[in-house]
């Protein structure tokens, strides 16, 4: 590793308890047991990949490059002392405690510097006896993927730490008096496994996964429930996995599997209920029916479901579960076929999914959930820039309401309408309305919650984004929109370290997600790791082929870095393609204000305002930060009703 350079780690501090004080009574025994301490301890860092730094006589510094093998590393050290002490006798025994955190470390002839050492040096004393204290950043990158339970001890002042620190401890199998069960998880949180297609016609896998997300909807709808989101559930469709695996991965106890089959208007759908944990059957059933009946077989399935799981189903709940979107079977089947490409979120994806929605509602003029994905569809194309704005969003808004006008208590469309209002209008009172009643009408949403937290963040109320963002991850923890929205808030509230480790913990789920690439390059150049910046815009726009939206975060990285002549060839490139189609002038305002040029910045931002594309996050944004006390920058935000 080249002196003086930067990088995110995983650092590991251990001591013995009561060492000084043993040293200062029997200086021969605590030398006799710093040996033992540290031929138990070294092979544990080397089989969990760990870099000893040093030893300082009772405790170890010790690198991790991962967070996981690091806690893994230091539950097999207590572990391993425990075991070790039943043989031994009581002055002999081996009372260790250890801390580890996440963060930058700076190397320097072999040893490790930073604000990452200093925390992970003030947490150790926090851990009991046998214990492992740990971090939020390290808690966010490993829970639901380490073994043992973690649970929080609150937010802890630390000695020479400027901010208070949310600290974890791992609960040990023998905690209170012997050993104890897994992890109890809740039965009524839940996940609906995407359901295999066996028809004849690989091309009907559309209807399977359709019937997955409406089983997901129905399902979501009962109070009482916690359904995990359609995007996390679909990472399981080509995964072998076992339920207890899953269901650890996800923090679920109940499971929903099965299969469709289909052929001509006939449809068999076989269905069972799971506990993970025991992986054994609760419920089971098979349907036989016509096309035509398959809303019926699903309302069936959620209320079977709901009586395995001792839920009452409220009049108002059997309503919603029970009740049919449409009357035309192949208007559904054309809503079905939509949301399978809208998913996709690429520009050819949603050009697919208009066409099947507008067939969708040719057919069946009162299917409200066909205007929704119509205006979803409109409004994806003016949030990544593919279509100025101007000529999309009031098409959404318009479809948005006619949805409403078709069901006032569809949770879908007002939250779409939420989202329109805040992106284009700067409506934010009416927004916060729109979703807060999606919201009510279904807490299981996961992507009201997304946009509830975009709301919060846009007038700076950083914790209450985050909190909402992470309500969103407990319904959709492997969706790359929640992951990069909780990221981009821990961003947004200058909680660098703790952005990077959202991203890098988002990226081990989806390493090829350009946006996530995109983010963490600006989190590193709000850090100054310049070289760690520019390598991750540069994945980022390979993965993204080149998009228009990606390019303007490189220049901006490359501005913030100091290429100044490579800012300059991309704002030389997004002029030129903007005489070709719609370039957004917020990317150029970023690039500017990376490059010093605040009055330039300035112009751009002010036509970026008038396009009302990119805008909602100017008033939290840290790269706009240098700009905040000029009049042309306040004017911007008062006409955006956010001064």
């Amino acid at each position: 590793m080249p002196q003086g350079e930067r990088r995110l780690a995983a650092i590991m501090f251990t001591d013995l308890v009561g060492f000084t004080a043993l040293g200062q009574r029997d200086e021969s025994l605590s030398l006799a047991l710093v040996e033992e301490y540290r031929k138990l301890l070294r092979p544990i860092f080397t089989r969990h990949n760990g870099r000893e730094v040093k030893s300082m006589g009772d405790g170890f510094l010790v690198e991790f490059s991962s967070a996981l093998d690091a806690i893994r590393g230091a539950y097999e050290i207590q572990r391993a002392a425990r075991e070790f002490n039943i043989s031994a006798s009581v002055e002999r025994r081996l009372h260790i405690r250890v801390g580890v955190h996440l963060g930058d470390v700076i190397e320097s002839q072999g040893d490790i510097s930073g604000d990452a050492v200093n925390v992970a040096s003030r947490i150790e004393p926090l851990a009991e006896d046998g214990g492992v204290c740990l971090t939020r950043p390290v808690y966010d990158l490993v829970q639901n993927r380490f073994e043992l339970p973690l649970t929080s001890l609150g937010i802890k002042p630390l000695k020479n730490v400027s901010v208070p620190i949310e600290i974890y401890k791992v609960v040990m199998p023998w905690d209170e008096g012997g050993e104890s069960p897994p992890t109890q998880l809740d039965r009524k949180r839940i996940a609906v496994l995407p359901l295999i297609n066996i028809s004849p016609e690989p091309s009907d896998e559309y209807f399977a996964i359709g019937l997955t997300e409406e089983l997901i909807d129905r399902l979501s709808r009962l109070e009482g429930l916690k359904v995990i989101a359609r995007t996390s559930i679909m990472k399981y469709k080509t995964k072998e996995r076992k339920a207890s695996e899953i269901g650890r991965e996800l923090g679920v106890e109940t499971l929903v599997d099965g299969s469709v089959r289909k052929v001509g208007n006939k449809v068999r759908v076989a269905v069972q209920l799971i506990n993970a944990a025991t992986e054994e059957q609760i419920w089971s059933s098979r349907y036989d029916r016509d096309l035509d009946d398959i809303f019926a077989v699903q309302s069936d399935i959620a209320e079977n479901v709901a009586h395995a799981l001792d839920l009452r189903i409220l009049p108002l709940e059997r309503g919603r579960v029970t009740g049919v979107p449409t009357k035309d079977p192949e208007a559904h089947i054309l809503y079905l076929k939509g949301r399978h490409h809208w998913y996709a979120r690429t520009e050819d994806g949603v050009a697919k999914a208009i066409k099947y929605f507008e067939e969708a509602v040719s057919r069946d003029p009162a299917f409200a959930l066909a205007f929704v994905g119509l205006a979803d569809c409109y409004s994806i194309l003016g949030v990544f820039g593919f279509r100025r704005p101007s000529l999309v969003y009031p098409k959404a808004r318009e479809l948005a309401l006619a949805a409403l006008k078709l069901d006032d208590d569809l949770a879908e469309a007002h939250a779409s309408m939420g989202e329109v209002l805040m992106h284009y209008y700067h409506d934010w009172s009416g927004a916060e309305q729109e979703l807060e009643r999606a919201i009510k009408l279904n807490p299981n949403y996961a992507q009201a919650h997304v946009w509830r937290s975009t709301w919060f963040a846009a007038h700076c109320l950083m914790e209450e984004a985050i909190s909402e963002a992470r309500l969103a991850e407990e319904l959709d923890p492997l969706s790359v929109v929640v992951m990069n929205e909780l990221s981009k808030d821990l961003y947004y509230a200058r909680r660098y370290d703790d952005a990077i480790a959202q991203f890098r913990r988002s990226l081990e789920v989806e390493p090829d997600s350009a946006y996530l690439h995109k983010g963490l390059a600006e989190t590193y150049a709000q850090k100054s790791m310049s070289e760690e910046s520019i390598a991750e815009a540069e994945k980022a726009i390979t993965i993204s082929g080149n998009s228009i939206f990606i390019l303007c975060a490189v220049g901006y990285v490359y501005a913030a870095s100091g290429r100044r002549d490579k800012a300059e060839r991309v704002l030389r490139e997004l002029d030129r393609l903007s005489s070709e189609e719609f370039v957004p002038s917020f990317g150029r305002a970023t690039i500017y204000a990376g490059l010093g040029e605040e009055q330039a910045a300035l112009e751009w931002l002010e036509k970026a305002y008038d396009e009302r594309a990119f805008l909602i996050w100017l008033k939290t944004d840290p790269i706009f930060d240098r700009l905040r006390g000029e009049e042309k920058f306040k004017t911007i935000l008062q006409k955006m009703n956010l001064s």
